[in-house]
């Protein structure tokens, strides 16, 4: 069940209320007691003091019977206060001692008795007068009764309990008002929020009239609605562009069927047919792959299986396994340097194929791709540079989206569908690493990092290594392989891969 925020503060603040009111009405009830035993024990002692001179000079038989009569004047008719004394001699008795179980006592002689009948509680005080005259020695006692002190704290306790309920229930209504009045910006945030749909993505919080305790929610809210609205929009053109991307292949192989059904065929022409339309589901399969990986990629997935590898190696054995296409485009790789890192190696090889292929498609014949392997701090970068007209500044951050080509003719489609450099984006995220792109003196360079934070760098020797058409990898180092020229040149002295 959902509870109100305004009902449950209002709850805790009355239940704060209640607790303080609690603790000093505690605190004056003490006080106040305590007040009202000292009152009484003052009382009692000038009693005390009045009957201690009476009883003190009756010396004679005569004045003792005036101070019986003093003491019977004295005595309130509803025994409140009683006068008691005793001694040796019967004559010299007067009233009856209070007596009964004591349940306090202080200094100077007073105690609480409750009487053994039941009766009211007595504050008792007991001395000594010593002998004079006739009349012996005798004991004193003046009691007053506690009653109306009882009554009256019994009052005042119901009376403070009675104001602290009052005084909690008037803190409870007016902090759920106060509560609701506070939380009017809440509110009008929850009305800005739910104004926001698909059809109104660019809608926002309104952060002016909030204040600061909840500014940075609404800006956090803003923060996530724009990255919500940001990654809509790569949904609706990521669907765009993959409904363009298969409609070509589906339509070939749709318009193929046809036409090869409207008449008979020969065995041939259908092998024909069938080979052409492998080549369009292959693509297809090809589509969807890399979407399933990229997909993958985008909830977070980390590369598995990382082994520590020389990256020139791996880099080396990529090469080999282009030299064809190397060898039909007639172009030259150069590549330097090398580092240590943990890699997925069969996800680090497909990152440098796709930008090597990127650099084969454009590139002309006779130029020479560069590969450059450093180390920078805690991460390793894979440059892959090849000579080729500058690209427009704009396109530079879009190249790694998905389905992107910064020619507007989508030039080679059937060999590219423009998520090669989105895996290489998605590869080097996953190895905690990033990407990057310039265009700059007539070299257009495209590169991926890989995290190296945990690879100690002492001993790595950068080489230089030139390939014309094919490299092969034997025990990780670069040999010459059936008459293809190969060179490795040492770093100059004191440069090491960082």
């Amino acid at each position: 069940m959902n509870r109100s925020i305004a009902r449950r503060l209002a709850v805790m603040f009355a239940l704060v209320a209640l607790s303080v009111f609690t603790l000093v009405g505690s605190g004056l009830f003490i006080v106040m007691r305590t007040q009202l035993n000292h009152h009484l024990r003052e009382s009692l002692d000038d009693r005390m003091e009045i009957a201690k001179i009476i009883v003190y000079h009756s010396v004679t038989a005569d004045k003792w019977r005036m101070a019986r009569e003093k003491l019977t004047d004295m005595s309130p008719r509803d025994g409140t206060t009683t006068y008691t004394v005793s001694s040796s001699d019967p004559s010299f008795h007067y009233g009856t001692p209070v007596q009964g179980r004591v349940t306090d006592s202080w200094t100077g002689g007073y105690m609480r008795v409750e009487p053994a009948d039941g009766g009211e509680a007595m504050l008792t005080r007991t001395i000594s007068i010593p002998a004079s005259g006739v009349r012996p020695a005798v004991q004193l006692q003046v009691a007053a009764s506690c009653q109306p002190n009882v009554r009256t704290m019994r009052a005042f306790g119901a009376a403070l309990a009675a104001l602290s309920a009052l005084g909690s229930l008037a803190v409870l209504l007016l902090s759920y008002s106060v509560t609701r009045i506070g939380l009017a910006p809440l509110r009008r945030l929850t009305k800005d929020a739910s104004e926001v749909s698909p059809n109104n993505r660019s809608q926002r919080l309104n952060t002016a009239s909030l204040p600061f305790e909840l500014n940075d929610l609404a800006n956090s809210f803003n923060g996530a609605l724009e990255r919500l609205d940001g990654a809509y929009g790569r949904l609706e053109s990521f669907n765009a562009d993959v409904a363009h991307e298969l409609r070509t292949p589906v339509t070939i192989l749709i318009g193929q069927t046809e036409v090869a059904l409207t008449r008979n065929r020969s065995v041939d022409d259908l092998r024909h047919t069938l080979q052409s339309n492998l080549e369009e589901f292959e693509r297809m399969r090809a589509i969807i792959n890399d979407m399933l990986f990229l997909a993958r990629a985008d909830q977070g997935e980390r590369a598995t299986g990382l082994v520590e590898v020389s990256l020139a190696t791996e880099v080396a054995r990529t090469l080999e396994f282009l030299e064809i296409p190397f060898e039909e485009a007639q172009v030259r790789v150069v590549s330097r340097g090398d580092a240590m890192a943990l890699v997925n190696r069969s996800l680090f090889g497909r990152a440098c194929t796709n930008l090597l292929m990127n650099a084969i498609q454009h590139c002309a014949p006779h130029d020479t791709v560069r590969v450059t392997i450093a180390r920078e701090e805690d991460t390793v970068r894979i440059a892959v540079s090849n000579p080729g007209p500058p690209i427009d500044p704009s396109k530079l951050d879009h190249l790694f989206d998905r389905f992107y080509r910064a020619e507007a003719s989508r030039t080679n489609s059937r060999e590219n569908h423009g998520l090669g450099l989105a895996i290489v984006k998605a590869i080097a995220e996953m190895h905690r690493g990033t990407v990057s792109v310039e265009s700059a003196n007539g070299m257009n360079t495209f590169a991926f990092s890989v995290d190296a934070s945990r690879i100690d760098v002492q001993g790595v020797r950068e080489t230089a290594v030139t390939v014309e058409r094919n490299v092969s990898v034997n025990s990780g180092a670069c040999a010459i392989n059936a008459g293809n020229k190969v060179t490795a040149e040492p770093a100059p002295a004191g440069r090491m891969s960082m």
